[in-house]
């Protein structure tokens, strides 16, 4: 979605271990810089850039979207993926990434969504509220995060409300594309 536009500098929110700055990769950009709140994440992907040979192209950074650390204008691109649900505040997070967006710049976000189909919306939300904890149970010592995921996604405000709250921040031209029977979503929006 980004191709057409050629972006030289792009900005990954919620990076974590920066995998979707090194798909961005493709693009050809001159810099990615990945910003996640998870120092923890971030260590765990400077050394994958370095084992891969690429800390050249890209540089991950703690911050938040709250308090970006960059000069207005500064991004021609910016991509979240799976991370704006975990926004401690929504609008916010929204508006500082919006700030460092160059004017014209694209923003591209992938988060998870609700489906409204049937009989993907029981199948999913019975595999998201009983499967997902109890395999949580039986293969990690953390519980709470293979029920927060339910609880993240059904909280998110996914679909024409996700929309409603970009242009509400100040974003233009806001779209959506569903994925996988509305599963996940991708929302496009300009500054």
């Amino acid at each position: 979605m980004l191709r057409k536009d050629a972006p030289k500098t792009i900005l990954d929110m919620a990076t974590g271990t920066g995998d979707f700055a090194i798909e961005a990769l493709k693009l050809n950009p001159d810099r990615i810089i990945g910003v996640d709140i998870s120092e923890g994440m971030l260590s765990y992907g400077r050394e994958k850039l370095i084992r891969k040979n690429l800390s050249q192209k890209i540089e991950l950074r703690k911050g938040d979207s709250e308090n970006l650390d960059f000069p207005d204008n500064t991004f021609d691109a910016l991509t979240v993926g799976f991370g704006v649900r975990n926004f401690e505040n929504l609008e916010k997070g929204l508006s500082g990434m919006l700030r460092v967006l160059k004017p014209g710049g694209r923003a591209v976000i992938l988060e998870f969504s609700k489906p409204r189909v049937f009989p993907v919306k029981q199948i999913y939300f019975f595999y998201f509220r009983y499967i997902t904890p109890l395999v949580g149970r039986i293969f990690s010592k953390d519980q709470r995060a293979y029920s927060y995921l339910n609880e993240s996604v059904e909280a998110f405000p996914d679909g024409k409300d996700f929309i409603r709250i970009l242009e509400k921040v100040g974003y233009r031209e806001c779209t959506l594309h569903p994925l996988s029977f509305g599963i996940a979503t991708i929302y496009q929006a300009i500054k």
